[in-house]
């Protein structure tokens, strides 16, 4: 039976909730008390000022952090002190504000690495090539270009990943991402840099990840077209702290936040 903490009213699961969760660098609270509920298939906005904290919380809930205070579960599991390979295995997977690919490998190979958590195999398997290792690779490789087809990246499955255009680039992080198999997407800032074509190509994906997968997304984003016409919910962080949270448009017109983020 679940546990009704991690049940919404509505009846829907909670994937991802955070309690009272903090973390302070010397002197400096740079998350200090924030509380996520973000439901299963939900796309959940995170926004604020630069500085605010949006992309500490994601280094919180990807281990790169570890709280001062406060924990945070995935599907009912607390996976606060864990580290960043066991909460990737665990299911939350994530983008960066920089893209960070292997430039020197395939756009295929890169996704491949992302299915590499799923590997059966045993390193003595691996380095010798034993059958069930040359088996799994033949899967993975399989699997790696469904996703690449899905993301419209079948045709550059050979090139090296440094040579696609910037909007492909980053289409290739979150199909990486994908490929690990999360239950929760974080996305940090994916528009950044995109001009408005390759930003509104970035909504169809996203919409299309979620309607395709079933996909809880959390999204960090400066793009307000891009959070308003995408999200359904939103946290405003603001020093730190929350400003603001709730349904999209009205945290969107309320003054706190048009005076905090939007400007008077």
């Amino acid at each position: 039976m679940a546990d009704n903490k991690f049940i919404a009213a509505d009846g829907r699961e909670i994937v991802l909730k955070t309690e009272h969760l903090c973390i302070q660098f010397g002197g400096l609270k740079a998350v200090d008390d924030v509380n996520l509920e973000i439901k299963k298939g939900e796309l959940y906005g995170l926004i604020g000022p630069n500085g605010a904290g949006k992309t500490t919380v994601f280094n919180l809930l990807t281990g790169v952090y570890k709280p001062t205070s406060g924990r945070f579960y995935l599907c009912g599991k607390d996976l606060t002190g864990k580290t960043p390979v066991e909460i990737n295995k665990q299911g939350i997977a994530r983008t960066f504000q920089n893209i960070r690919l292997f430039n020197n490998l395939t756009v295929l190979e890169n996704v491949m690495v992302g299915l590499s958590n799923q590997i059966p195999c045993s390193l003595p398997e691996s380095i010798l090539r034993l059958p069930r290792h040359r088996k799994s690779e033949k899967e993975y490789k399989r699997r790696a270009l469904e996703l690449l087809k899905l993301f419209q990246l079948e045709e550059y499955a050979d090139y090296l990943a440094a040579n696609l255009p910037y909007g492909k680039q980053r289409k290739l992080e979150i199909a990486r991402a994908m490929a690990t198999n999360p239950s929760l997407l974080l996305l940090d800032e994916p528009a950044a840099g995109m001009n408005p074509n390759e930003t509104q190509e970035l909504m169809d994906d996203i919409t299309f990840i979620r309607k395709e997968f079933g996909m809880t997304i959390l999204l960090i984003e400066h793009d307000m077209r891009l959070v308003s016409g995408i999200c359904e919910n939103l946290t405003v962080l603001n020093f730190g702290t929350e400003l603001a949270k709730g349904e999209t448009s009205s945290v969107l017109s309320d003054p706190a936040v048009v005076k905090a983020y939007l400007g008077e």
